[in-house]
């Protein structure tokens, strides 16, 4: 295969960057993965997703307050993928690689799967971000046109309208369709993926299975039908909605830039790998203390991308020297101060693609 790689012969933006970083963590005598701030995320989060679940299942109620319920549990189990999952995948959540590795089982809970999450993610998304061709995260084609390289397509003209009812169907679309596409084609858009060994084949169908049980078979043989569709509709939609509009929010906007990769022949990005994550990521409400813990420091997508290692709990901390190594080397920062501006920028952007190019 062809492949992309990054011009790190000298690498002096990062090697400055990251010998501020370790000063930071070394003179606050801190340890890089997660501490109580994450930890009491997971305290709070985990059993809220239970006792909801509970309720919903067990507790007779109005059919509008199920309803809400079943919404409030999508944006808990969205929480739970932003804080205790991203985290774990990541290896941030804890210095204990056991640990890691059963955090990270929490997006098999949700109806993921973790082995298919980091290759595509970790592997993928964080080494060739915003590359068309290769970055899975802006592979929505024919569906929507994410950057100008994309073919444009007659119905683009409408997806700055439909685009955020499409997003709305990314979870059921991701446990249901691309999970299966991924594993049984072993590739993630056009990257093979490493090969799985018994034990991850067992934990992807076992996993499945559990969600399948949990979150159809029960609530239908205890609920009915008509309640437990109602239900799952409303708790997908908004967990789906959720999770597409945080991750479009940190490149698909305004200003971070894109690169297109034919897949003809290698292909060198001029950039060093940190200048090209700092290019094509852009952060927004950096200061809304309720959407960074939301999120799990999603908002700080800059900083997350150059350090993924690095726990989201960190993030603001470092924010200040990661843009002041930015402004020593001239390279421009992308940053929306509130959520609404950085959602009407992507809003501005897909409208703009979904125009017929001259």
């Amino acid at each position: 295969m062809h492949k992309v790689t990054f011009n790190n012969k000298n690498k002096t933006f990062f090697n400055t960057l990251k010998s501020s970083v370790d000063q930071y963590f070394a003179s606050q005598q801190l340890k890089k993965t997660g501490n109580w701030k994450l930890y009491s995320k997971t305290v709070i989060l985990a059993p809220a997703a239970i006792l909801i679940y509970a309720l919903l299942l067990f507790l007779p109620m109005p059919a509008a307050l199920a309803i809400v319920l079943c919404c409030l549990l999508g944006f808990v189990l969205a929480s739970i993928g932003f804080n205790v999952m991203h985290d774990a995948c990541h290896g941030s959540y804890s210095s204990k690689s056991w640990v890691n590795n059963l955090m990270a089982l929490s997006s098999n809970l949700l109806g993921g799967n973790t082995y298919i999450w980091k290759f595509k993610h970790n592997i993928v998304h964080h080494t060739y971000t915003n590359i068309d061709g290769v970055d899975d995260d802006i592979a929505l084609s024919p569906l929507m046109r994410q950057c100008s390289t994309q073919k444009w397509l007659p119905p683009h003209r409408y997806q700055h309208i439909y685009g955020f009812l499409l997003y709305a169907f990314t979870s059921l679309a991701w446990f249901f369709v691309m999970d299966f596409t991924k594993y049984f084609n072993q590739k993630v858009h056009n990257t093979p993926m490493t090969k799985m060994d018994f034990k991850e084949h067992v934990i992807f169908w076992l996993s499945k299975a559990l969600y399948a049980a949990f979150f159809i078979v029960f609530p239908i043989l205890w609920l009915g039908w008509m309640p437990w569709l109602f239900g799952f509709i409303a708790l997908n939609l908004t967990l789906g909605i959720t999770l597409a509009v945080v991750f479009q929010l940190a490149h698909v906007v305004e200003h971070t830039e894109f690169v297109h990769y034919d897949h003809q022949e290698d292909m060198t990005i001029e950039n060093e790998w940190a200048i090209h994550q700092v290019k094509t990521t852009a952060n927004f409400a950096p200061r809304n203390k309720f959407i960074s813990w939301f999120v799990g420091g999603l908002n700080y997508q800059v900083e997350h991308h150059l350090f993924p290692r690095i726990s989201h709990v960190h993030y603001p901390a470092i924010n200040r020297i990661v843009k002041q190594t930015c402004r020593q080397f001239n390279i421009t920062y992308n940053e929306f101060p509130t959520m609404q501006q950085a959602i009407a920028s992507h809003y501005r952007m897909i409208r703009e693609l979904g125009r017929k190019p001259a």
